[in-house]
């Protein structure tokens, strides 16, 4: 009985950790959008305000630096938030694997594929913590479109984990 809790809390806490890992790269698109416009090639004087043409708006330069803060302190947190959740999806992830034995683990090839790509989402996880603080020192490198690619990358691996997990191909 004890395992269908270890269970219902590793699925309860790997969908919380999803819903920031799928939101998270999509705020990176913003902020790096947002940093597009404040490139110091596209400014404009404009008698004592610097200003950028943006989608036919003006924007001014504190808007968009007010912008960027507000988008740092976005991600931060929500990083923060979901940490936790990933760390509770791994614990209880083992606890499975223990309570279902060592020889249930040794013929249980999906799982090996399952792990294997579950170390990547920790290792996708932890490079989210190297964006995040190349935009808090307004070092970031990569592109909007980068972080659109990047944000669907969590997306497909977990397609292939509930393929795996629910059909067993091997």
């Amino acid at each position: 009985m004890i395992i269908l809790w270890y269970k219902a809390f590793h699925v309860f806490f790997m969908v919380a950790w999803f819903a920031g890992i799928f939101y998270l790269p999509r705020l990176f698109v913003y902020h790096a959008e947002n940093e597009a416009t404040s490139d110091p090639d596209d400014k404009i004087e404009n008698g004592s305000k610097e200003q950028t043409e943006v989608n036919q708006k003006t924007i001014t330069t504190e808007s968009i630096d007010h912008t960027s803060e507000t988008l740092k302190v976005m991600e931060r947190r929500l990083l923060y938030f979901v940490t936790p959740f990933a760390i509770f999806t791994l614990i209880f992830g083992l606890l499975l694997i223990h309570s279902y034995g060592m020889d249930w683990f040794r013929v249980s090839h999906w799982l090996h594929a399952k792990l294997l790509l579950v170390a990547f989402l920790y290792i996708y996880h932890g490079y989210c913590f190297v964006l995040l603080k190349r935009f808090k020192d307004n070092k970031n490198d990569k592109s909007a479109r980068f972080f659109r690619i990047f944000n669907e990358v969590p997306v497909l691996i977990l397609l292939a984990i509930i393929i795996l997990a629910i059909v067993k191909p091997f």
